[in-house]
């Protein structure tokens, strides 16, 4: 297991206070030597702000694309590798179209859009604005790799420490771990003699390790002043098949996942989680990120698993639709029915989501996709299967989605 990330969330200030930077980054080494103590390796330190539309200047496109190049900036020699801007938030329509325009200014800058509001539903408008900004995003570079750093968010709190969907409320500064673990549940399961053993193997190493890294990070006097605000252990994995959730499916005795008998495996991996006692923050669900695991990368570029089969894994306490490879002629009306789709399964369950959707220009379903980036398997295009919303869908500003009544 590794540690995927270190997030620190605080306010920057406006305009952007360097000595804030300067304390986040003195505490973020201080904590990855903390850690890196207790025995993992950690990936990267990062840092997110409060909803940018709070602080940013966003009179034109060159004032938030200047703005969020100054914030940038202030990475620069620091041992942080990212910085993600928070969400635009339903509420904020200009917010929401600046995103592109933001992303532009630095590749080490992140930012979301946020899907639903938890009196209101599910914003028309921003679905749509985070669909023209995914196309939008698409063609920041050739190959469509930009979006990695957007995400459309639904029903998702604060200080989760995965990007693009970390961000702070404001007020005192806070922390949190993300890990790269899901060889933790390979392990569990390779060659456990029945369902039960390989659950409570799974259950048992979550804990163990989190009660190493909370001790690492809370038992040191250097480690005093941001609150810790716990550990999102999604199993999130690496491409290698030692390191992928989907050989964890498989281990438990599905054939190849995708097939059916997937849905249980997933039940039975989020409830391993479920059971597991400590610190949490964030999503502590399944991440199933298609780009980042060898399996999940084929299986999708078999045609075994496919969108729907995702979806359908994010009512058992899934996070969302992860570094999905899409035709490049996707337009923004498909999109935006995807993203309905997405917000309303968070609702109704009551869970937190994430749509990071990757459109690649010049690229049609089937096609093979292979990025000289360390994180990502090689796989093919996914079939979108989705067309424009009708006229039901779109002349609301909201559409109510009330949380599933039991009993």
């Amino acid at each position: 297991m590794k540690v995927r990330s270190i997030t620190y969330f605080c306010e920057p200030g406006w305009p952007p206070e360097a000595p804030r930077f300067d304390e986040a980054a003195r505490f973020l080494e201080h904590a990855r030597q903390a850690v890196e103590r207790a025995g993992f390796e950690v990936q990267t330190t990062r840092l997110a702000t409060q909803p940018f539309a709070e602080y940013l200047p966003l009179a034109s496109r060159e004032a938030a694309t200047d703005g969020a190049r100054a914030l940038a900036a202030l990475l620069d020699s620091k041992p942080v590798s990212y910085l993600s801007l928070g969400p635009a938030l339903p509420s904020q329509p200009q917010a929401c179209t600046l995103v592109p325009d933001i992303l532009a200014a630095d590749e080490r800058v992140f930012a979301s859009i946020l899907l639903t509001d938890s009196r209101h539903g599910i914003s028309t408008a921003a679905v749509q604005a985070a669909a023209d900004a995914i196309v939008r995003v698409a063609h920041l570079r050739p190959d469509g790799f930009a979006n990695l750093r957007l995400a459309a968010l639904a029903g998702v709190g604060p200080h989760s420490p995965f990007f693009p969907a970390a961000y702070h409320t404001g007020g005192a500064p806070a922390f949190a771990i993300a890990t790269e673990s899901a060889d933790l549940a390979v392990e569990a399961f390779d060659r456990a003699p029945d369902l039960d053993t390989a659950g409570r193997r799974l259950t048992e190493a979550i804990e163990g390790a989190a009660r190493a890294l909370t001790e690492a990070v809370t038992h040191t006097d250097k480690m005093r002043g941001p609150r810790f605000a716990g550990i999102d252990f999604s199993l999130a994995p690496f491409p290698a098949e030692t390191a992928s959730i989907g050989a964890a499916f498989e281990r438990l005795g599905v054939a190849r996942v995708g097939l059916a008998g997937s849905a249980l495996a997933a039940a039975l991996l989020t409830q391993a989680i479920d059971r597991a006692v400590f610190p949490r923050t964030g999503f502590c669900g399944l991440l199933l990120p298609i780009f980042e695991d060898a399996i999940l990368a084929r299986r999708a570029g078999e045609g075994t698993l496919t969108l729907s089969d995702l979806l359908l894994y994010c009512t058992m306490c899934g996070s969302g639709l992860d570094t999905i490879p899409l035709p490049g002629e996707a337009r923004a009306p498909q999109l935006a029915s995807l993203l309905f789709d997405v917000a309303a399964v968070a609702l109704r369950h009551t869970k937190p989501l994430t749509a990071r959707l990757m459109p690649l220009p010049g690229k049609r379903t089937g096609d093979p996709v292979h990025f000289d980036f360390a994180y990502f398997a090689p796989s093919r295009v996914m079939e979108l299967r989705a067309e424009a919303p009708g006229r039901l869908l779109t002349q609301a500003e909201w559409i109510a989605v009330e949380p599933h009544r039991r009993g």
